[in-house]
């Protein structure tokens, strides 16, 4: 073919110039890729669009080339999934009505760390705006966002200036958006100064016969492709490469970044809902293909569209509606302009879907630039080709694109095994205490909250911070039956990165238990798990080794907690995403497996939250205390990281959340809170702070005191009135789970523990409250 768009014939080339040549044109190929995909794959030479694309298609952040074989060890199916991670996003069904029809939830998790650390407002923004578009592209509609943060060292001003950012940047598109934050969590810790992670869930809602697909569902008719939404630009120009390169932090990339529209995003959201219920009424939901455009823009979206049916794509790029002049031919391919989105659709109706968004919703006249426009067909010979005025510049499979380059990576295990240091009994248990409930990774996260809309679709039914997990009604509207309108839906994100410092299979196990702990905290039965795998270079044999164990451990993890209503079958993981390449010269982020776990519970009316009701009622622990203050907060006081982490039994806690969900569901529970960051002693402090309620409490073990008390052994505290605790035992024992009751709830108003904590409440909950605002002041 001949063309005028620059070619490279790599193979009349030195190592030198072809790295040489790759750098100039801002190509991220190794020199090997390059070659390979001249003399192997394509078999000629590629043109600058094919360069460019391949770096970011076949990126890690696209094609996962060096981890996909091991995702692949992941439960990803089971009852409940009516989608597992094949698409855009996953979905898990909660809910059937009284004519057997179910409804599900849709569920995307993703990262955003590049460009947050580079920009932190607008990679924040983008990164919700973007896995918004993920969940209401399967056809739901979106009810719930949730987020997990991780930044260095809290003394640092970049990481307050980071986190201020990122803050104002998720507020700053979710609010305007319209969709609550109901959950979320955030960790500091040096490890993350140059490399912040910022990584968002998102839910939506839909009946089974809504699902749209991520792919062009056949050929009987003749298939168009439309772009719809903001008119193209240079904005976010190689980002998904990009976010597979160690950053530099003395050349930060700004223009890989995306830029957010949030208002635009809103109306999109509103036109794109209607016309869902258009096509359901045209019988056209499963005659239809729908993509946003995310990493590669128009290029990944049309070419999945096609290959994900075995199809191929054609592409006129001089049809793409673009706000600047003389834009190359790769950036209008391969941009990542926001607020964008393609259907895959029979000719027949692509007038209708035109007039819908460029006249009803009218958005030429809500954004300059912006509209709907036909740029192209899906094809059935599996090629995918790109034309430029008449002129060819991509002539390729579609099936060679979207897999890439594999890898199968060298892995080793970790070269420096930390010890468990010799810590006294403290002088003071007060003082511990209130050093733990002020540092910054267990204090109040009231002044991140606050900046979030929480309640803004009146679905919300715990907030977050009102317990271990947020709590939605998605079902609430007159467009479901009434018989599932109680259905609720927990939501809880977790990962503790001091435990993945010191073992990353057992970090990554934690991740899991943790998540199912919160959710069960609320009463909601865990029915399916996500997970953004945050990690260093995975050329590294040491942190590819460290990303292998991780993985280990959540599959283990999984296939050793089975559904409550489906005791064969293991909790699935239904999405996912990975983020390499977290590293900067002064080394690679902890192990960062962030797992987010979905519940559900058929009447949200009886969901609790975490804070002591009543004063005289019985304290109960689930879980024993166990010598495991390694990785805790307890031991970060002294600055020591310590070796002896957690090591969660999952078949226990299966066993644990079964009894625990069953009594919350009799109405025998009036406060549920997790062990975690701090021990027992801090659980239980946090659960006095609402209404002031004083402890007395005195917990069975052979431990020494500190252990005792910091530990953070996985278990809960639960509060049961007087009257109630015979038969909450007694449920706890039918499933061979222990038991403990350690004290009641008094009107002291202090905090009295194991004889060696006497402590106001008021002046505990001052020190929790003001700890991480005053740090971040």
């Amino acid at each position: 073919m001949t063309s005028k768009e620059l070619r490279f014939d790599f193979s009349k080339m030195k190592s030198v110039e072809i790295q040489e040549t790759l750098s100039q044109h801002q190509i991220i190929l190794t020199v090997e890729e390059a070659l390979k995909i001249q003399k192997d794959i394509l078999k000629r030479s590629p043109t600058l669009s094919e360069c460019i694309l391949w770096s970011i298609q076949g990126s890690e952040h696209c094609s996962y080339k060096s981890t996909k074989q091991h995702l692949s060890q992941f439960v990803t199916d089971a009852p409940n999934v009516m989608l597992g991670p094949t698409e855009d996003a996953g979905v898990v069904s909660v809910a059937q009505d009284d004519k057997g029809k179910r409804y599900g939830i849709i569920m995307s998790h993703e990262s955003h760390n590049h460009p947050s650390q580079i920009v932190p407002y607008e990679g924040a923004a983008t990164g919700i705006g973007g896995n918004i578009r993920d969940v209401c592209c399967m056809g739901g509609q979106v009810v719930a966002v949730a987020d997990s943060l991780r930044f260095g060292n809290i003394k640092l001003n970049k990481t307050q200036w980071l986190h201020e950012g990122v803050v104002a940047g998720i507020a700053g598109y979710g609010n305007p958006v319209g969709v609550p934050n109901i959950a979320g969590d955030v960790y500091f810790d040096s490890g993350y100064n140059d490399n912040c992670l910022v990584t968002v869930v998102t839910l939506g809602s839909l009946a089974e016969d809504e699902l749209i697909h991520s792919y062009t569902p056949d050929l009987s008719e003749n298939y168009q492709l439309i772009l719809v939404g903001k008119a193209t630009d240079n904005s976010g120009f190689g980002g998904a490469s990009f976010a597979s390169i160690n950053l530099e932090q003395d050349k930060p990339n700004k223009g890989a970044v995306q830029e957010p529209n949030a208002f635009l995003g809103r109306h999109l959201l509103k036109a794109h809902y209607a016309l869902f219920e258009k096509l359901k009424e045209k019988n056209l939901l499963d005659k239809v293909g729908f993509k946003d455009l995310g990493a590669g823009g128009i290029a990944c979206a049309s070419v999945e569209l096609a290959d994900g049916n075995n199809f191929g794509a054609e592409i006129h790029l001089e049809n793409v509606h673009t706000s600047m002049n003389d834009m190359a031919p790769s950036v209008i391919l391969c941009s990542e302009t926001q607020e964008r989105y393609m259907w895959s659709v029979p000719k027949e109706i692509v007038d209708f879907i035109l007039d819908h968004y460029n006249n009803v919703f009218d958005l030429p006249g809500v954004s300059a630039g912006s509209c709907a426009s036909v740029v192209g067909q899906i094809r059935c010979d599996e090629k995918y080709q790109v034309f430029y005025h008449g002129e060819l510049i991509v002539d390729a499979n579609a099936k060679d694109i979207t897999q890439g380059i594999r890898y199968d990576r060298p892995v080793q295990s970790k070269s420096k095994v930390p010890v468990e240091p010799s810590i006294g009994l403290p002088e003071d248990f007060n003082d511990v205490l209130l050093g733990l409930l002020s540092h910054e990774n267990i204090a109040s996260r009231e002044m991140i909250y606050e900046n979030y809309d929480k309640q803004v679709q009146g679905q919300t039914y715990i907030e977050a911070g009102q317990a271990d997990a947020g709590v939605i009604q998605p079902f609430l509207d007159d467009r479901y039956p009434q018989e599932i309108q109680l259905t609720g839906v927990a939501l809880s994100v977790d990962q503790n990165p001091r435990y993945n410092k010191v073992d990353a299979y057992w970090g990554a196990k934690n991740a899991v238990a943790e998540s199912i702990r919160n959710v069960a905290c609320v009463g909601a039965s865990p029915q399916a798990l996500t997970d953004c795998l945050c990690f260093g270079n995975p050329e590294n044999p040491e942190q590819m080794g460290e990303f292998t164990e991780a993985v280990c451990g959540i599959v283990d993890a999984c296939k050793e907690y089975h559904l409550k209503e489906h005791p064969n079958h293991a909790i699935p993981i239904i999405g996912g995403n990975v983020s390499l390449y977290n590293e900067s010269k002064d080394g690679a982020i902890p192990p960062s497996p962030i797992i987010s776990c979905l519940g559900k519970m058929s009447d949200v009316t009886k969901a609790i939250t975490s804070s002591f009701k009543v004063e005289g009622t019985c304290i109960l622990m689930v879980g024993e205390r166990r010598d495991e203050c390694g990785g805790s907060v307890y031991y970060d006081l002294y600055g020591q990281l310590g070796a002896k982490i957690p090591k969660p039994d999952l078949r226990e806690l299966e066993r644990q959340v079964c009894a625990l969900t069953d009594a919350i569901e009799k109405g025998l529970v009036l406060a549920a809170h997790d062990i975690s960051d701090g021990g027992i002693a801090v659980a239980i402090a946090e659960m006095c702070f609402s209404k002031k309620m004083g402890v007395a409490v005195e917990i069975p073990s052979g431990l020494e005191q500190d252990k005792v008390l910091f530990s953070e052994s996985g278990g809960f505290v639960l509060e049961i009135a007087r009257d109630n605790l015979d038969e909450v035992e007694d449920i706890f024992a039918h499933y061979h789970c222990a038991s403990f009751h350690i004290g009641m709830t008094t009107n002291t108003k202090r905090l009295q523990m194991q004889g060696c904590i006497d402590l106001s409440v008021v002046f505990a909950q001052q020190a929790w409250r003001e700890g991480l605002r005053q740090k971040l002041m």
